[in-house]
């Protein structure tokens, strides 16, 4: 039976990586790969890395075959000239859309039909060194708005702020192309109406058509993802965590 996913939602799909160690389990991802995503997968100097991307690529493949009757080997993807992934084929229409992030323990898949996504993931437990991103990477606003709270909370907010900028610009398509100063986010905002972004004319993009959501995971992680919007609408979004091929 296969998923249902409408023109108003977004599907999330969460993995923990170091539970997934069932050898035939892992045969049947290694078997999903092509020659390059196995090249790809070799490279990394770690077991840790290369198992992140082996089970990456079985997400995104698997998570994509719920959808439409698609097998998970068919799936070819294509990288734009800022390395975001695309499905190359099968051409689907409307198409599907998706992003990917991992960090430590965690691995996430952000899937919508035919709109810009982004998703980034990030680990909560970070030194207070952490904080120094922000006059690196943060606008006035965002540094203003981190210097206002306890000093408690500013390590939190800082992840915040980052997985939301790294979300937005990975939806865009260009990666840290966009300088990471030339958008706001506002967590605070007292008319209740969300986050909000405010952006500097020169990347010359419509803040009205962009939804955000920042979600704790557990105890230890922080997703942020952005979604395109159409003519205002507003969708939901669904999360689940998965064991790929298995679920």
């Amino acid at each position: 039976m296969k998923d249902s996913l409408s023109q108003n939602e977004a599907h999330l799909w969460v993995v923990r990586p170091e539970r997934i160690t069932a050898p035939e389990l892992l045969r049947s991802y290694e078997a999903l790969l092509t020659k390059d995503e196995r090249q790809e997968r070799d490279r990394f100097r770690f077991a840790k890395e290369r198992h992140h991307c082996l089970v990456t690529r079985a997400l995104v493949r698997s998570v994509l075959s719920r959808y439409v009757d698609v097998p998970p080997d068919r799936w070819r993807f294509v990288a734009n000239q800022y390395g975001r992934p695309e499905v190359a084929e099968p051409r689907l229409v409307p198409p599907l859309r998706f992003n990917l992030s991992h960090t430590n323990g965690l691995i996430v898949c952000l899937v919508a039909i035919s709109r810009e996504v982004g998703v980034d993931v990030e680990e909560r437990q970070r030194s207070a060194d952490f904080l120094s991103l922000a006059h690196d990477y943060f606008s006035p606003f965002e540094i203003a708005a981190l210097s206002s709270l306890p000093k408690r909370e500013q390590v939190d907010r800082v992840i915040m702020y980052w997985t939301l900028k790294e979300s937005f610009i990975k939806a865009r398509g260009m990666g840290l192309a966009i300088p990471l100063a030339q958008f706001s986010f506002d967590l605070d905002d007292p008319s209740g109406r969300g986050i909000r972004i405010f952006i500097d004319p020169r990347l010359d993009d419509d803040p009205e058509s962009w939804q955000f959501s920042i979600l704790t995971y557990g105890r230890g992680h922080f997703i942020a993802a952005s979604i395109r919007r159409r003519d205002g609408d507003i969708l939901s979004l669904r999360l689940r965590e998965i064991v790929p091929m298995r679920d």
